[in-house]
This record gives C-alpha cells, sequence and structure tokens, in this order.
C-alpha cells in the first residue's frame, strides 16, 4: 500500500518517526515536497509538488501510484493534504477544521459561536489600524498563522501596541494579525488523538516559558491534564477529531482558555518523549488511522479525559537548551542515548553546531538543542537532566 507524506522542510518528526513508522506498517512511501533536494537522503522516493496546492498535489498523485492515505505532518499543509485525501475517499481530516484550527481568529469566533469559551480578541487586518479600546490592555499580539511563538508579544500599554503591530508588519507584511487579552495563569498540553469516532486522550504536560514579554517554551513536564474535559468540547466545536491534534490551553482565574490548537502530534522532539511514556508505536499508530486501521489495541480503554496519564509510575521531560545570547556556537555537546539499565534513560539531541551563527530571535528559532528523559519520579529526573547540562554545556561568544 503507497502512503503519500506531504512535506515542506525535513523533520526529526519526519525523519525518525513517520518514515520509520510507515516502513514498518508495511507502507511503500511517497514523499511529495518543493524541496525534493532536502529528502536525498531520507530512502523514501520523493517526486517535486507545490504542497501548498491541493490541486497540485491531487494531480502529481492521480498520475502515481493508487494511494492507500495521503499525509501531513506539518502546520502549514494540513487543510491541502485533507482535500487532497478527500478527493481519493481516503480516511483524512475535515479541510474546514483544519483552516479553522490554523487560523487563530477562526479558533476565537468558532470557540465563541459554540459557547465553549470567550476571549476578547480582534482580528487586524494588514492595513487595518491598530485598535484602541476593543481590546483590554494587556494584551497579546500574534500572526492570526503563525508558529513557533515568531513575533508573539505581550504588550502592556497602547504605545507598546502600536511598537509591535508596526514592527511585526515590518517583517511579515501583507499578514493578518491577531490581538487578544493576556490569559494569565499555568501553561498547559493535551495530547489527543481521534479516528474519526473517537478520540483518545494520550496526556499532556506543564509547561514553562521563558520571560516575557516574549513565549518560548523552555520546558514541558508530563502531568495528568487539568481541564481535559473542556479542551474535548472545544476540539468538537472546531471540528477536530480525526488523527493526532496537540492543544495549548491556559488555567486562568476565570477557567481554562485555549491558546491555540496544532492539528498534528506535538514537536520538538515532544512526540518521541510522549511515544516513550506512553509505551507505544506512537507514530505508527497516528499513521494507523490515516491507513484506516483504527487506533490499535495498545493505546487500552480510555480512562476518561480527566484521569489520562502515563502508564505505570514515571515522569517525563523535554528541556529546550535556548540560545541566551546572539554569537557563535564554540562548544555543543552531541547525541547522546541512554544505555541499557539507566534509571533515568536521557537523550540529547543537537539543534546547532560548532560555528554556527546564532541571531537570538526570541522564538522557538533559539533552540541550541532539546534533553528529553524518562524516569520513575521527577527528582530523578531533574537530577539527570541537571548533571547533563552542567556536564557539558552550550557556549556561544
Amino acid at each position: 500500500m503507497r502512503l503519500y507524506l506531504t512535506a515542506l522542510k525535513p523533520t526529526d518528526s519526519v525523519a525518525d518517526g513517520f518514515l520509520p513508522a510507515a516502513r514498518a506498517l508495511g507502507c511503500d512511501v511517497t514523499v511529495l515536497t518543493d524541496r525534493p533536494e532536502q529528502y536525498a537522503a531520507s530512502g523514501a522516493e520523493t517526486l517535486a509538488c507545490d504542497v501548498r496546492d491541493a490541486r497540485a498535489v491531487i494531480d502529481v498523485i492521480a498520475h502515481h501510484h493508487p494511494p492507500a492515505a495521503v499525509f501531513s505532518n506539518s502546520d502549514h499543509i494540513q487543510a491541502e493534504t485533507a482535500l487532497a485525501a478527500a478527493y481519493f475517499d481516503l480516511p483524512g481530516k475535515d479541510w474546514r477544521a483544519c483552516v479553522a484550527a490554523k487560523n487563530k481568529a477562526l479558533t476565537r469566533r468558532r470557540l465563541a459561536a459554540a459557547g465553549v469559551e470567550a476571549v476578547r480578541s480582534v482580528r487586524l487586518a494588514p492595513d487595518a489600524p491598530v485598535p484602541g479600546g476593543e481590546v483590554p490592555l494587556p494584551a497579546v499580539v500574534k500572526p492570526s498563522q503563525g508558529v513557533a511563538s515568531e513575533d508573539v508579544v505581550l504588550v502592556r500599554d497602547g504605545r507598546e501596541l502600536a511598537g509591535a503591530v508596526r514592527a511585526i508588519r515590518g517583517r511579515r507584511p501583507g499578514e493578518t494579525l491577531v490581538v487578544e487579552e493576556y490569559l494569565d495563569g499555568p501553561l498547559h498540553t493535551l495530547e489527543t488523538l481521534g479516528d474519526g469516532r473517537v478520540v483518545r486522550v494520550l496526556g499532556g504536560f506543564r509547561t514553562t516559558l521563558g520571560p516575557l514579554p516574549h513565549f518560548v517554551e523552555e520546558r514541558l513536564d508530563w502531568e495528568p491534564p487539568p481541564a481535559a474535559g473542556h479542551v474535548l468540547r472545544a476540539l468538537q466545536a472546531l471540528g477536530v477529531g480525526f488523527g493526532a491534534c496537540h492543544t495549548e490551553y491556559v488555567m486562568t482565574a476565570d477557567g481554562p482558555r485555549i491558546i491555540e490548537v496544532n492539528y498534528r502530534v506535538i514537536g520538538d522532539h515532544c512526540d518521541f518523549l510522549l511515544a516513550d511514556l506512553l509505551g507505544v508505536p506512537l507514530f505508527e499508530r497516528i499513521l494507523g488511522v490515516h491507513l484506516g486501521l483504527g487506533l490499535g489495541p495498545d493505546l487500552g480503554p480510555d480512562p476518561g479525559p480527566e484521569r489520562a496519564t502515563a502508564r505505570g509510575t514515571v515522569h517525563g521531560t523535554a528541556l529546550s537548551l535556548v540560545a541566551e545570547r546572539s554569537g557563535t556556537v564554540t562548544r555543543a555537546p552531541g547525541i547522546v542515548a541512554p544505555s541499557p539499565g539507566d534509571r533515568v534513560r536521557l537523550w540529547h539531541r543537537p539543534l546547532r553546531s560548532v560555528g554556527d551563527r546564532i541571531d537570538r530571535s526570541h522564538t522557538n528559532r533559539d533552540y541550541l538543542g532539546v534533553v528529553r528523559a524518562v524516569g520513575p519520579d521527577r527528582a530523578s529526573v531533574d537530577e539527570a537532566v541537571s548533571a547533563f547540562t552542567a556536564a557539558d554545556p552550550w557556549v556561544i561568544a
């Protein structure tokens, strides 16, 4: 059976997650991408395609091998991939849900219309004036379809608001922005997997951010989700119920509020951490629903949204090592993998190399490497992570 994987730039999730999973499921894989030269080492058949255009994706597939599934893990091309899957009558996401999840202004409208939650928010078209009294300050300014915390900033007064809008428009001309009330409180994630009938809660993480006014995610810790029921209602209102989904939300004083819905599996190596914690071939299970195989037997019965957690007594952490200054990398720890019998299993994945120039952007693009660790409890995980980072630090001159 032929799996078509639509992709933009290569990621570890594709190279080390989805491609091996597809082969384990017995699939022949064809990667459709606008950057075929970057997939030369993947070992998969690769075809050049404008994957941002559903018509191009459909045309390439129709004149190649018959598809068993069309899948993407990219934030940017979920709707296009869903439309292609629908054209060939294959299991897939509702393209309308993909659009509503990706566009933060549409997300707010849909959740408010469904009565799930109301967050004061203003959509700011490219040429629209900066809003006056519609949004209470402090507020957060962000691109309506942005990713990786890029150009997401907290503003406290009208002067900062005007300055932020002007600066973001200078970097992203022609893009629509969202200005919304600042949601204060602990930040959490909910990880789900659905087959179009049932949505299974896989678990969640507590997110630690870097210093405001930016919103760089520095650490995620495995923690039972405190408001899974609310998030599931939000996903239902958006039409999100097929495949993997990673949702971020804040526990405010007025209750949980959605930050954003990412209609794909969690990234930044937390997908591998999630698989470690669950003890299942997660990437195979995600592809399985797109192949019509269902959720698979090893996810077990749904324990209920408020009680979902990892199997056994374990703790998991993903620590993103963030550049604290601009400069050149002069020292970098290499790839680290756990040894058999380790009480805490620890991995390090470098994202940069010695000699790389770092221009600090206050986004997830500042990541130097990612440490993930799984152990019997948080204290042992914290100790192992601290020992690793102290013994072999990144150095920027």
